[in-house]
Parts: C-alpha cells; structure tokens; sequence
C-alpha cells in the first residue's frame, strides 16, 4: 500500500457535516475527504475565473480613453445618481 502524499488533518465543519454526509448517502462521493477536495478544487476554479475577471477589468480601465475625473466629480454625480433613485423611490 501507497503512502499517504500528506498527513491527514482534522477539521471541525459545523453545519457543513450535514451536507458531507448527505454527498455520502446519495452517493455522490465515497468518503468526506473525496467532498472536501472537490470542494477545494470548485475554490480553485472560482478563485481563477476571479484571476482571470479581475485582469479583463483592469485592462478595459488602463486601455479606457476617456479623461479622468475629480474625486469631487465623482462625488457630485454619485450623489445626483443617489438623489434620482430617491425620488423614483429604487
């Protein structure tokens, strides 16, 4: 028998033992590490297409033409934006 590539670890879940052990009983999985590591894997997925989000919106801001504005600009048309959704009552 293979030994373990890590050490296992323990960890307390809470309310989350409850989903472990259905995933379990519906067999959707053969054991709760198999369900912590598709859910570390479903973390990994998210936190790439976060990545890779993030690098679209800063490129599409540094690549903007558009002049600048004033912090006070800002400020004046947030507000006026704010007041509009007041009076329609958004």
């Amino acid at each position: 028998m293979p030994a373990r590539a890590n050490k296992p670890i323990s960890v307390t879940l809470g309310p989350f033992a409850e989903k472990v052990e259905r995933r379990i009983k519906e067999g959707r999985y053969a054991s709760a590490s198999e369900v912590i590591r598709d859910g570390l894997r479903a973390l990994d997925r998210e936190d790439e297409l976060f990545d890779e989000i993030l690098k679209a919106k800063v490129a599409e801001a540094l690549a903007d033409t558009r002049p600048p504005i004033s912090s006070d600009e800002m400020k004046r048309r947030l507000e006026e934006k704010h007041k509009a959704r007041l009076k329609r009552g958004v």
